[in-house]
C-alpha cells in the first residue's frame, strides 16, 4: 500500500512542477511592441571595418510580447525576386543569404536582453541564447550585439542596429 501512496505522491509532484512551468510568463517595459528596422551595421573587430551587410536601407521588424516572446526579422535591401514562381537553386541561395530571421523567448537583465531562440533562419542559432544590449530612447530601440563570430563570415565582430516603434 505504501508503493502506491508513494508513486501517487510522485505523480502528484511531477503534475505541480509541470503546472509551474507552464504558468504563462509576464514581461514589461519600454521594449514591448513592434519595432521598424532602420539600419543595421556591423564593425569587424579586428580591423575597425564597419558595413552595411543589408545595405544602407534594409526592411524588417522587431517585436517583443507582453508573454515574454519575440521575433525578429531582417531583409536585404534590394534583394532581386525569382524569375519564376518557384526559385531556383542559385535563387534560393541568394534570397537566403538576404535574410536573418529568428523567434523565441527573451528575457532582461538591466541593459542587456536575452533572446532564447527557438527557431532560427540558421539552424546552428536554434536552442542557443543571444544577448544583446539594448537603449530605448523614446520612439528609437538601440541594439548592440556582443562580440562574437559573425555568422555570415565568421569574423569577430559586433552589430549595431537601430528601430523605431511602430505606432
Amino acid at each position: 500500500m505504501r508503493f502506491g501512496y508513494l508513486v501517487s505522491g510522485i505523480v502528484l509532484a511531477l503534475a505541480s512542477i509541470n503546472a509551474v512551468a507552464e504558468q504563462p510568463h509576464h514581461c514589461a517595459g519600454p521594449q514591448l511592441g513592434t519595432w521598424r528596422l532602420e539600419s543595421f551595421s556591423t564593425e569587424i573587430l579586428e580591423t575597425g571595418e564597419k558595413t552595411e551587410p543589408y545595405g544602407a536601407r534594409p526592411q524588417g521588424y522587431l517585436s517583443y510580447g507582453a508573454d515574454c516572446r519575440m521575433y525578429a526579422i531582417i531583409v536585404r535591401q534590394g534583394r532581386k525576386a525569382p524569375a519564376g514562381s518557384i526559385p531556383t537553386d542559385a535563387e534560393k541561395i541568394e534570397l537566403f543569404g538576404g535574410v536573418l530571421s529568428y523567434a523565441g523567448t527573451y528575457t532582461i537583465d538591466g541593459d542587456k536582453v536575452s533572446h532564447h531562440v527557438d527557431s532560427s533562419w540558421n539552424e546552428a542559432w536554434t536552442g542557443t541564447t543571444q544577448v544583446r544590449e539594448f537603449r530605448v530612447e523614446g520612439k528609437t530601440l538601440r541594439i548592440r550585439s556582443m562580440p562574437a563570430k559573425n555568422p555570415r563570415d565568421g569574423r569577430l565582430s559586433s552589430s549595431t542596429i537601430v528601430w523605431t516603434k511602430v505606432q
